[in-house]
């Protein structure tokens, strides 16, 4: 485990239900928050695109608490809503 922040930026499309981007910042948060507002920007218009910024101590704990982008159980999420 890293003491330091480290930034990670994953892009998932939700029409082909996969991570289709995953950038790692290290500790230089200005460089991870500069790609997330240039990857929101060159999204911006799909709605189907979700674009987020995560801070955490390694990749493996992201995989861990948002399995969901890396295991593609997002695009289930759609079917639930309203129930």
């Amino acid at each position: 485990m890293s003491d330091t922040i480290q930034h990670f930026l994953l892009v998932f499309d939700h029409g082909v239900g996969q991570l289709i981007r995953t950038e790692e910042y290290g500790g230089d948060a200005d460089s991870a928050l500069a790609a997330y507002a240039s990857t929101e920007a060159e999204f911006g218009a799909r709605r189907d695109i979700e674009v987020v910024l995560i801070g955490s101590d390694s990749l493996a704990t992201v995989r861990r608490t948002h399995a969901n982008y890396f295991e593609g159980t997002v695009p289930v999420s759609k079917y639930l809503a309203g129930i």
